[in-house]
């Protein structure tokens, strides 16, 4: 995908799980296009390899655990009181456990991260996009939010919790500027532990998988989505799943 220089420029955009995957793809992309990005991930490791990749200083990262609200709020204060865009990438899977199998540790993980994080991050990005009276936010939902063949009770209920909370955040910020999206992505080369630990589900869904799903997507075409969702591009656009996919959601 090629960048479009200075898309961005004097903007400022946090994204989670910025240290692999989706995630250091989209930041990678923000920094070429002009902006000034928040990088935040579990790793350390894996944020200090994307800082060597980039080598631009108008990269801050912040290592952390996004479900937690200290993490959050770190990530805030280095955005320095101005956040123009926020791209909620950050995820994890659950081991396609179906409801009679999925441990509470796991329903527990999942929904901090895929929800509660999100959730956590909207919250703390509003007061400044409603003070400049614009923004954007981009939650990264999956083809699991549209329908319950693709994973796990966990994973599955998260994501369509993202789209719901992704709709009612359009409808009430909407009018006062702030545009909130989600992309659905169908398989990705991720660094994502999408292991199965369920017999059972696996049964289920493997067999589907084989048949119905696209071919595995690579993250720079998860990216360029996410970018055309936080631009300026997209200004018509609030409120909206669109499915990356490579037409899984039309089968």
């Amino acid at each position: 995908m090629t960048p479009i220089p200075g898309r961005f420029a004097g903007k400022t955009v946090i994204v989670t799980g910025a240290g692999a995957g989706i995630g250091s793809a989209t930041a990678y992309r923000l920094l070429e296009e002009g902006a000034r990005v928040v990088a935040s991930d579990l790793g350390e490791d894996r944020l200090a390899a994307l800082k060597a990749a980039t080598s631009s200083s108008a990269l801050v990262t912040i290592a952390g655990d996004i479900s937690r609200q200290d993490t959050v709020q770190r990530i805030l204060a280095a955005c320095e009181a101005r956040v123009d865009g926020l791209a909620n990438v950050a995820g994890v899977m659950d081991g396609f456990l179906p409801a009679a199998e999925v441990d509470d540790a796991t329903w527990d993980r999942v929904f901090a991260v895929n929800v509660t994080a999100v959730m956590r991050l909207t919250r703390a990005a509003l007061p400044a996009m409603l003070v400049a009276g614009r923004g954007a936010i981009v939650n990264v939902a999956s083809e699991a939010s549209l329908r319950g063949s693709a994973a796990g009770a966990a994973y599955t209920a998260s994501k369509h919790a993202v789209v719901g909370f992704t709709k009612s955040t359009a409808f009430m910020y909407g009018p006062k500027g702030v545009r909130v999206n989600a992309l659905a992505p169908g398989p990705v080369r991720t660094s994502i532990d999408g292991a199965s630990r369920s017999d059972h589900g696996w049964s289920r869904i493997g067999r589907l998988l084989e048949v119905q799903a696209p071919p595995v997507a690579e993250p720079d075409s998860l990216a360029a989505s996410i970018l055309w969702l936080l631009s300026d591009e997209a200004e018509n656009i609030n409120g909206v799943v669109l499915p990356s996919d490579g037409g899984w959601a039309a089968s």
